[in-house]
């Protein structure tokens, strides 16, 4: 089972950084839809680079976290610390989801509050799904690494 565990989770890394990438293609329609905020949206509408450089970079490391989930399964060569570097992924996703879940009630910065609710939850449920996926792989995998 860890190889599907992972094999899942390297798949969701991978299409979130495609759809990271649809939208710098997509443009500020696209920045808004997927909740990046006004100011981001504006900053692409006045064709800054800024959005399109940090949108990548979030797929990048997207993309290598997918690559570190495939590694730990067998389906790329192993790497170096992978355990704690696919843990330390997974903390990242939980952190995110219940961050997510509880800062837009907390805080009153602007950035928190330039996203609505909605995508707070949504994107916070997702994270907490892709948090899940990578545990079942990690507590899988940890004993074989």
């Amino acid at each position: 089972m860890q190889l599907d565990w992972l094999y899942i989770a390297g798949l969701l890394n991978f299409a979130i950084a495609i759809m990271h990438i649809a939208i710098i293609i997509g443009g500020p329609k696209w920045y808004r839809f997927f909740g990046a905020g006004e100011r981001m949206a504006r900053l692409a509408e006045e064709k800054s680079v800024l959005p399109a450089m940090l949108t990548f970079a979030i797929a990048v490391i997207l993309t290598i976290w997918g690559m570190v989930a495939w590694a730990v399964a067998g389906i790329l060569p192993a790497l170096p610390f992978q355990k704690f570097i696919l843990a330390a992924i997974t903390i990242v996703y939980f952190l995110r989801g219940f961050g997510g879940l509880v800062l837009p009630f907390l805080s009153a910065h602007p950035y928190v509050r330039e996203n609505s609710i909605g995508f707070w939850m949504f994107s916070s449920i997702i994270c907490l799904i892709f948090a899940i996926v990578h545990l079942f792989g990690l507590m899988a995998s940890w004993a074989n690494l």
